[in-house]
């Protein structure tokens, strides 16, 4: 039987994805909610939808609707609105008997999780998040094979990601660290969690700079040494990368060898959403240790460049 979905923050970047995952998998979106209007989007996949420039509304009829039985009420609330209204957002779906499906980063801060687990029992619902590179086929092999090793040596990673951005982003709230938790959070939490996942938990954690635009630093885990810089400075981007006209560089290295897995993005959602609908998503304790680390990113004091500092930062820096 179909489930009835609602969004929050339908408007957006990432709802897109969603919209496509919740009509491939055969449900229906009966409600959503964007302070914005530009929602013509929602055509393209669910014409029937009662949308809300108000969230207090939204909340209303959502509560309406559950008090009409089971075949009217929504079963799913998909959250896609900023960061810092996740935990509120997934409230709301707990309050109302629903499960939450939520967008990386599911909460800012890891004390955020507990009190969500507490509502959970409470309310018997879940929230899942979005932890789509878990379900990416390159990297489950690279899991498979890693799993696999008998013998167990740290790997040197080194994590490139450069992804330019206009001035709007410092404006807008992906800009304002107490909205989206700063730049390794919201650029950087998923490939934390893809590198936790594959390599074991954290041991030791450094930030070597920390500004609005770029952030790099280093840590242990496991199985790994990992050197990590995140930038959204078009100047920081390889010439190479400039001379062809791209915007975005990002690089993943195993012991000096490419990790390939910049193809079969497409689908990602819609088998994030298969595994929720089958009971198998992946909650918030799956998300705890990705959250942990950028909250310690976040509130830690950049040391400058050492000896575990990632090469670019030398170049950009001239240390």
């Amino acid at each position: 039987m179909s489930k009835n979905f609602a969004i929050t923050g339908v408007a957006g970047y990432v709802a897109p994805r969603h919209l496509k995952a919740i009509k491939e998998t055969g449900n229906q979106l009966i409600a959503a909610v964007d302070p914005n209007d530009s929602v013509g989007i929602l055509d393209s996949y669910f014409k029937q939808v009662r949308f809300f420039t108000e969230f207090e509304r939204f909340d209303r009829h959502l509560e309406m609707l559950r008090r009409k039985g089971d075949e009217r009420r929504a079963h799913y609330i998909s959250i896609c609105s900023p960061n810092y209204l996740h935990d509120a957002h997934a409230r709301l779906a707990l309050r109302i008997g629903a499960d939450a499906i939520c967008e990386k980063p599911v909460v800012i801060n890891p004390w955020n999780i507990d009190a969500l687990q507490e509502m959970e029992n409470e309310y018997g619902q879940h929230v899942y998040t979005v932890l789509q590179l878990r379900v990416h086929p390159s990297l489950l092999e690279l899991k498979k094979k890693l799993d696999s090793e008998t013998k167990k040596t740290k790997k040197d990673i080194r994590l490139t990601y450069i992804t330019s951005r206009g001035l709007w982003y410092l404006v807008s709230w992906k800009g304002q660290q107490e909205r989206s938790g700063g730049l390794a959070t919201n650029i950087g939490v998923h490939f934390y969690d893809m590198l936790i996942w594959l390599f074991g938990k954290v041991q030791h954690s450094e930030v070597h700079v920390a500004s609005e635009t770029r952030t790099g630093g280093y840590i242990e885990l496991e199985n790994a040494r990992v050197q990590w810089f995140l930038s959204i400075d078009e100047n920081d981007l390889p010439n190479d990368i400039k001379n062809k006209g791209q915007a975005t560089f990002r690089s993943i290295t195993l012991d000096g060898q490419e990790i390939e897995f910049s193809g079969g993005f497409t689908d990602l959602h819609t088998i994030i959403y298969r595994e929720v609908l089958a009971g198998r998503g992946f909650g918030l304790e799956d998300a705890r240790p990705s959250i942990e680390l950028v909250h310690s990113i976040r509130t830690a004091s950049p040391i400058g460049i050492n000896a575990n500092a990632h090469p670019i930062l030398s170049k950009i820096l001239g240390g």
